[in-house]
């Protein structure tokens, strides 16, 4: 076996980022975490930055807007994974990456729908467009890359079942957007940090990118409404909101009520998650490459909320 490469996660305080680190940590791989000064003295992140020293992630002190400690860092690595909230910003990872000149792959900040499928509206549509124009750059500097889309993270999403200002999975009455029948898939947070580390090294997903589709996670909201009923033995009234009442939603609410509903359009009505064909020419999907991974199902998550 060859030399586990070693991986450098930028946002790896963050949301998904966190479960990226410890992925890595625990499959083996040489793993570091840039963290900035202001993070690394933030006493809310104290416990985190711990944990991942715990086990055994070297902090390395940097920062996205210092272009000389960036290259310096990414010269000791062979892997970049970004997990940024500020998109854009990743120019200044590219032009680092660009510089040092000796990393295999870059696996920027996507972990949401395949920004080059959707058929979102504003603002949503704006959000998309600059990953997508994040893909672009890195495909025209000649990077090494994998793209991750991940849908939707299961803990975003089911412990309420996508209700707004909810804090548990409704037992009265649903609001579905659309006719509730686009298949959406969600995914747990986990599960899409070991398939992410996975691809690290695969040959298969280089220049591709890595859908994150597992059968038992892929369902329309009517299955979703429908296996939560079972669930608790009842049946709940079911409020449908038509797509023109949806888009003066997002017209009429303020930010960032208009790009949460603006992005729930794109994946729950228009099911852009759903409404294309995986080619091998451009990605596989990660559940069939990687059949040894024993992924949490929607059915099995659900189950901690009855």
């Amino acid at each position: 076996m060859a030399a586990k490469s070693k991986i450098l996660i930028i946002g790896g305080t963050g949301y998904i980022g966190k479960f990226i680190v410890e992925a890595s940590a625990k499959s083996g791989h040489p793993t570091f975490a840039l963290v900035r000064e202001s993070t690394a003295s933030d006493p809310a992140k104290a416990k985190l930055l711990e944990s991942f020293k715990s086990s055994g992630v070297t902090l390395v002190h940097g920062d996205l807007y210092d272009h000389e400690s960036l290259v310096k860092v990414i010269k000791q690595v062979d892997v970049v994974i970004s997990t940024v909230g500020q998109i854009v910003d990743q120019v200044k990872i590219i032009a680092a990456i660009k510089e040092a000149g000796n990393v295999k792959r870059f696996f920027p900040s996507e972990f949401g729908n395949d920004v080059d499928r959707v058929h979102a509206v504003e603002p949503a549509k704006s959000v998309f467009a600059a990953k997508a124009q994040i893909r672009r750059t890195i495909e025209a500097e000649g990077i090494p890359y994998t793209y991750v889309p991940c849908d939707c993270f299961a803990g975003y999403f089911l412990p309420n079942l996508a209700q707004p200002g909810a804090t548990a999975p409704p037992r009265d009455k649903v609001v579905i957007l659309g006719d509730g029948n686009p298949k959406v898939v969600f995914n747990k947070e986990e599960d899409i940090a070991t398939y992410t580390i996975r691809a690290v090294d695969d040959p298969r997903t280089l220049n591709k990118i890595l859908y994150i589709k597992p059968p038992a996670n892929t369902l329309s909201f009517n299955e979703l409404v429908a296996l939560w009923e079972k669930k608790i033995g009842k049946t709940l009234e079911k409020v449908y909101v038509p797509e023109e009442q949806v888009l003066k939603d997002i017209q009429e609410s303020p930010v960032p009520i208009n790009v949460v509903l603006a992005i729930s359009h794109s994946v729950f009505v228009k099911g852009d998650h759903t409404n294309f064909e995986i080619e091998p020419s451009f990605g596989g999907e990660a559940s069939e490459l990687y059949p040894d991974v024993k992924y949490t199902s929607v059915d099995e998550y659900l189950n901690q909320f009855v």
